[in-house]
């Protein structure tokens, strides 16, 4: 009992340290390097594992595409269940490419299961002296939450190596890492078919905000509540998206975000596509008595009293744009845009 209790106290203090580690860092923001042809940069799988051959070889060539040069983790393609190893393993590689000088930035192959595991692990302090970019999105929205809020580097919620990068992706994708100036005006991209659009984007809520941009995976976002690592909302510009997560579901964790008052605090929200979210069943009897996830988003983010937009293409979804966390950025609901008003990265 007695080494139980002292496991407590141990926890507490280091939870205690890192929240003060965090109201401190994010005074500050930190930008990165942005990339350029030739760089190094570091691949590895803090949630999910990726032992395929065929999907490693996909990773490889996407970096390779982008005119980059792949710098393994020493522990990619180790298994632990449905992890990517050990929670040590998983945070040793990410320690690892962030301390070295001749990595560029790190990409997290995918996402999965898992990154919340290893963020007691991570090395802020390291993260703070060699700072560079971190992409990935999905389950790696825990490690953007807490690496943005322990060091205030600007991080990139996007596209990872296996993803399908449509030539809108790219486009976006490039804009965001190799280029220094501010992103401006993102939307969806054009529609085909003007009378059965592919991405459905609809103001919620009409209006204009202005705020550093913050989000990501509303999964990660509730699941880290009570947290050190947990989303600061206040006067931001707040983007959730999800995947295959049924309407009720969306519902639970939206309201757990305005319980906590993550939804009033925000300057705006932006809900992205959710990618099959729907009931998993057809039940006939059951269908008119549930609501659609459109529904859900209308009656909880409806009722706020700043702008809500839903669809812009952000997650799970083959058209996905990439955001920089952190950075200054406006949107107009009713226009259906952001704009990123301040540059994410350096020269």
């Amino acid at each position: 009992m007695k080494t139980v209790m002292m496991r407590r106290r141990t926890v507490l203090a280091g939870m205690g340290a890192l929240a003060a580690a965090a109201q401190t860092a994010t005074s500050k923001l930190l930008k990165p390097r942005a990339l350029k042809a030739g760089d190094t940069v570091g691949l590895i799988t803090p949630s999910t594992g990726v032992s395929d051959p065929e999907k490693l070889n996909t990773a490889e060539r996407t970096v390779r595409y982008f005119g980059l040069v792949p710098k393994w983790g020493k522990n990619v393609s180790k298994r632990a269940g449905y992890l990517g190893g050990s929670i040590d393993e998983r945070a040793d590689d990410l320690n690892a490419m962030f301390a070295d000088d001749a990595v560029k930035a790190v990409f997290a192959i995918r996402g999965g299961y898992g990154s919340a595991q290893i963020l007691p692990e991570i090395d802020y302090e390291a993260i703070k002296r060699h700072p560079k970019i971190f992409v990935g999105y999905s389950d790696i929205t825990a490690m953007h939450l807490a690496i943005h809020k322990m060091t205030g580097l600007v991080t990139f919620h996007g596209p990872v190596p296996l993803s399908a990068f449509t030539d809108y992706t790219q486009a976006a994708y490039k804009k965001a890492l190799f280029g220094t100036a501010p992103l401006g005006e993102l939307t969806n991209p054009p529609e085909s078919n003007g009378l059965r659009p592919k991405h459905i984007l609809r103001p919620v809520r009409p209006g204009k905000a202005r705020g550093p941009l913050v989000g990501g995976n509303l999964s990660l976002v509730a699941s880290t509540m009570g947290t050190p690592y947990e989303i600061d909302a206040r006067g931001k510009i707040l983007f959730l998206e999800d995947v295959e997560e049924q309407p009720y579901s969306i519902d639970r964790m939206l309201t757990q975000l305005r319980l906590g008052g993550k939804l009033d605090q925000a300057a705006g929200v932006i809900w992205g596509e959710c990618n099959d979210c729907r009931p998993r069943e057809y039940q006939p009897s059951f269908v008119e008595g549930t609501f659609t996830t459109a529904e859900v988003v209308d009656r909880i983010l409806g009722e706020l009293k700043v702008p809500v937009l839903s669809g812009l293409t952000i997650g799970h979804t083959d058209d996905q744009l990439t955001l920089p966390v952190g950075v200054m950025a406006e949107m107009d609901a009713g226009m259906g845009t952001l704009t990123i008003t301040e540059s994410a990265t350096v020269a």
